[in-house]
């Protein structure tokens, strides 16, 4: 979240974004270790008790040791794998994962095999991606994705969901909550808040960050019931010419939304004026004041 500051996030899945709902600040730099993670993950899934739950993580955050912890709590999981990790291609022999043979457009599913060559753990899926050609370009990489999951369509559906929230895709597994973050953290940062650019620390930070999450989550439900009275377009533009989806979210939405209301008050004597030169415009504006009341109604 700020440069020099390690931290570790929650977030509950809500339609296309993530409502946070933990936050704890970490005295060191670089990545947090299983203890801090199982410690942080213990206070926050009691809160879902009555769901099922899939951990979403990059990287940092992928470990056998994080996927044993989830697996014996009934959690599902989707972790992303190094692709210098090891996988038991036969038994006692191990193969890393780069050497699959994955290849954009190429994607398969490995059903019950151990990861690493760590002795003592359980065996995993491991779902495997890597998107094809479009324009003739391709991602770097493939996904090497460590899970509990039945099947690659489950797994890969729910790990795009730390990235393509706007897709209004759903994974496949029933009532469950799915702890993510990129699309908020965008939010937080230079999508909406500039919370980096605030260069506060300790105790201001961890207030800031409250007060942010307060109002992060306030947005997104207004920009929601806006989006739902089919009145988006009057906040921000729906599509562009050449994309394929809309392009703001319910929490541009939403910010927005406030903003576009309250600045009726400057400007509503200047174009009630300009109605009276141009009256072939008068029913566009009809429209627009019907949907000006339509979002107050949600702030």
């Amino acid at each position: 979240m700020q440069r020099g500051l390690g931290g570790f996030p929650h977030e509950r899945l809500h339609q296309d974004r993530a409502f946070p709902i933990y936050f704890e600040l970490l005295p060191k730099l670089g990545s947090s270790n299983i203890s801090e993670q199982q410690k942080l993950l213990s206070k926050v899934i009691p809160l879902f008790q009555n769901y099922k739950i899939c951990v979403l993580g990059d990287r940092e955050f992928c470990s056998v040791k994080l996927a044993k912890y989830l697996q014996e709590l009934d959690v599902y999981f989707c972790l992303r794998l190094k692709k210098n990790e090891f996988v038991e291609f036969e038994k006692d022999i191990f193969i890393e994962l780069k050497n699959l043979g994955l290849v954009p457009g190429v994607s398969f599913f490995i059903k019950g095999v151990k990861v690493t060559k760590t002795r003592g753990f359980f065996s995993f899926n491991v779902a495997c991606k890597w998107k094809r050609k479009i324009n003739g370009v391709a991602p770097k990489e493939g996904w090497f994705i460590l899970t509990n999951l039945e099947s690659l369509e489950a797994a890969i559906a729910a790990y795009k969901q730390r990235f393509d929230i706007a897709e209004s895709w759903r994974c496949r597994l029933p009532s469950r909550q799915t702890f993510q973050d990129e699309e908020m953290f965008r939010d937080f940062k230079k999508g909406g808040y500039n919370l980096e650019d605030t260069h506060v620390e300790g105790e201001r930070f961890i207030s800031l960050v409250l007060l942010i999450a307060i109002a992060h989550t306030s947005s997104t439900i207004q920009g929601q019931q806006i989006k739902r009275k089919g009145i988006q377009k009057y906040v921000s533009r729906v599509k562009e010419y050449g994309r394929l989806e809309r392009r703001h979210s319910s929490f541009h939405v939403g910010l927005y939304g406030q903003t576009w209301v309250n600045f009726k008050d400057t400007c509503m004597e200047l174009v009630t004026e300009l109605m009276r030169i141009n009256r072939n415009k008068w029913k566009y504006y009809q429209q627009g004041l019907r949907a000006m009341k339509l979002i107050e109604s949600v702030f």
